[in-house]
């Protein structure tokens, strides 16, 4: 497991919705080149995520791309939403468990009247919750 933050965004159809960098306890902020190799790593991925898409009908898709030690897991929801999480190798279970307690926070979002599927999450409940869940499962 490296040191380097977690990223982890909410994809819609043509933008990301949602984006969280995700800091071990006790680290501090990452460089500017390091920010924008993770997200160039996680939006090149998104290919692969649509590919994987057709080879299962498991909403988990595990790992679907990986450069320097970097690991892009996704998790793809009924309404093709797309969770993806860069990480440095994590367990397999951690991260399953992750990413169904963000979908059951994004199904409860998506069930506000105030918050129109596929636009931008600005909530800060929902950045709040789901930071905690990265803390209990991936730190």
């Amino acid at each position: 497991m490296s040191n380097q933050p977690l990223l982890f965004l909410i994809v819609g159809s043509n933008e990301p919705l949602y984006e969280a960098e995700i800091h071990r306890r006790g680290s501090t902020g990452t460089s500017d080149a390091v920010a924008r190799q993770s997200y160039f790593v996680v939006h090149s991925s998104l290919d692969l995520v649509e590919s994987a898409a057709w080879l299962t009908q498991n909403m988990y898709l595990k790992v679907v791309d990986k450069v320097n030690q970097q690991y892009v897991s996704t998790f793809l929801t009924a309404g093709n939403i797309k969770f993806v999480l860069l990480h440095g190798g994590r367990s397999e279970d951690s991260i399953k468990n992750f990413f169904y307690e963000v979908y059951e926070l994004y199904v409860k979002l998506s069930m506000n009247p105030f918050y129109h599927v596929d636009t931008a999450i600005t909530s800060k409940e929902f950045d709040r919750r789901v930071k905690t869940v990265a803390r209990r499962y991936l730190a």
